[in-house]
């Protein structure tokens, strides 16, 4: 059985059924994938750490000795309870596959240990693999796909993390933080734990947006943000200043015409949803703009309309495929890019 919506696999996570007997947990991305196995480890079995009642499989395990896991789902408990089998496939070997899905096969079947309960751990296994397909259609199993964290997702991740040291932030610190967090588990965990240090294990503080800004830093894709932003308001100067910035900090002139073009989607959409019948505010939010940014934003969108981002387009659009040339002058491209937008900008009164 597959549980593709979120909803259902925590609530079985949460709650497993005692008719099902085998679990794949698989995913690009890993950290979500070993996080939800141990959740689950720790539901089906009372002592999900104890070597008595648990066996660890690795995919060199299984190579070594593929029978080894038929040995392991069919032996019972020494300390009595439940007996949890763990394989771990950190490679998409077709071979091992296919192990898998066979032992996956049988023992959701009944052939082995009725009391035990086998779970593996998978990356990102696509329609084609064996084991993913018998998990999916085996009565007695489930599969569980794993998918990449949401800003949502990393917003509660980083609330409850916190929440366990006695800290939190405001909500701009908590938006601000989330927009910066990589979307790998395993990393944004060990960034949120380097936060709570900063901020203070049960001190009951509530950081702020102003105060991230130092254990933040500035990343090079901020400067070619406010460049963009900077260029579209018509401040020439400001904006050469941070294209400068962010090739001192590694970004080259691609980086930053893209940083212009993703500026420059956000003022189309807001002005078709405006030509649409929606307010200035609303379409605004419906882009994706940053709250901090809100009020330059707005300026510049009420000058910005349908009209002037067509004409400048063009432009973004050949800077774009001047700088995929090779032995093109990326940075030149790109400040050059910027003085033209600047200029048109002032044009339209801005």
């Amino acid at each position: 059985m597959l549980l593709n919506r979120r909803q259902d696999a925590e609530r079985f996570l949460a709650h497993p059924d005692p008719a099902v007997r085998a679990a794949l947990i698989f995913g690009r991305d890993l950290g979500v994938v070993r996080e939800r196995a141990q959740d689950l480890a720790a539901r089906v079995t009372a002592r999900p750490d104890d070597p008595f009642d648990v066996a660890l499989v690795s995919d060199g395990d299984l190579e070594e000795a593929p029978g080894r896991l038929v040995d392991d789902l069919m032996a019972y408990s020494l300390m009595g309870g439940r007996r949890l089998v763990r394989l771990r496939l950190s490679t998409e070997r077709a071979g091992l596959d296919r192990i898998a899905a066979q032992a996956l096969e049988r023992h959701a079947a009944g052939e082995f240990n009725p009391e035990a309960f086998f779970l593996i751990e998978a990356g990102n296994l696509d329609r084609n693999s064996a084991l993913r397909r018998a998990a999916e259609k085996a009565p007695g199993a489930v599969a569980i796909p794993c998918y990449e964290d949401e800003i949502g997702d990393l917003a509660r991740l980083t609330r409850e993390a916190l929440a366990k040291d006695k800290l939190s932030l405001t909500a701009d610190a908590l938006d601000v933080f989330v927009r910066r967090l990589p979307h790998e588990r395993g990393v944004a965990r060990r960034e949120i734990e380097r936060l709570a240090l900063y901020l203070g294990p049960g001190s009951g503080h509530v950081g702020t947006a102003d105060e991230l800004t130092d254990f933040l830093g500035v990343e090079p894709e901020a400067s070619l943000a406010d460049a963009a932003q900077d260029a579209f308001g018509g401040r020439l100067a400001a904006a050469q200043a941070g294209l400068r910035r962010a090739a001192q900090e590694g970004e080259g002139g691609p980086a930053a015409v893209r940083a212009m073009s993703q500026h420059l989607g956000r003022l189309r959409r807001t002005a078709t949803l405006r030509a649409a019948g929606a307010e200035l505010a609303e379409a605004a939010k419906a882009s994706g703009v940053f709250w901090k940014n809100e009020r330059e934003f707005l300026r510049q969108a009420r000058a910005w309309d349908l009209a002037p981002i067509a004409e400048i387009t063009p432009e973004v659009l050949a800077a774009d495929r001047a700088c995929k040339q090779t032995g093109s002058p990326d940075h030149l491209i790109g400040e050059r890019l910027a003085l033209t937008i600047a200029a048109k900008a002032r044009r339209l009164g801005l």
